[in-house]
């Protein structure tokens, strides 16, 4: 597997007045697979309430390339492009691609695990967050910090 991917489709409700997806449905599609990811390597909500803990972003950014329409055939494909040693800090990429391969837009997030209790970064990072982030593939240009 070279990354998580999953089929989407759109809404009437996710175009924007050019008749194409609006900017802001690429971002929720964005962090909808990434929890839906997390929560598949073991990392759901019960987990962060009961160890206090969750993910944090401190950049979020997407570079628009073809734009989507309500009837394209259209893919999310997720991968880790950063990641410290001890994944304190990591970049996770998403493309968004059509059914021949076309990249229509690739949406890049920065964050971090935060202690939700001390309302402050986590240190250390909980075994189970560093062992999920090790699980989800890495980019073809992925790079270790």
């Amino acid at each position: 597997m070279t990354s998580f991917s999953k089929h989407l489709t759109f809404r009437w409700a996710d175009l924007d007045p050019n008749f194409h997806v609006r900017h802001s449905v690429y971002y929720d599609c964005a962090a909808q697979h990434r929890m839906e990811i997390l929560d598949s390597l073991g990392l759901n909500l019960k987990v962060f309430q009961k160890q206090h803990f969750g993910p944090v972003l401190f950049r979020e950014e997407c570079v628009f390339r073809k734009e989507i329409t309500q009837g394209d055939s259209v893919y999310i494909h997720t991968t880790v492009a950063k990641m410290r040693a001890d994944a304190s800090r990591w970049s996770i990429a998403h493309e968004f691609r059509t059914e021949d391969n076309l990249l229509c837009a690739t949406l890049t997030v920065d964050g971090a695990w935060m202690d939700t209790k001390l309302r402050k970064l986590t240190d250390p990072v909980p075994e189970v967050a560093i062992k999920a982030l090790a699980s989800i593939p890495k980019s073809d240009d992925f790079i270790e910090s």
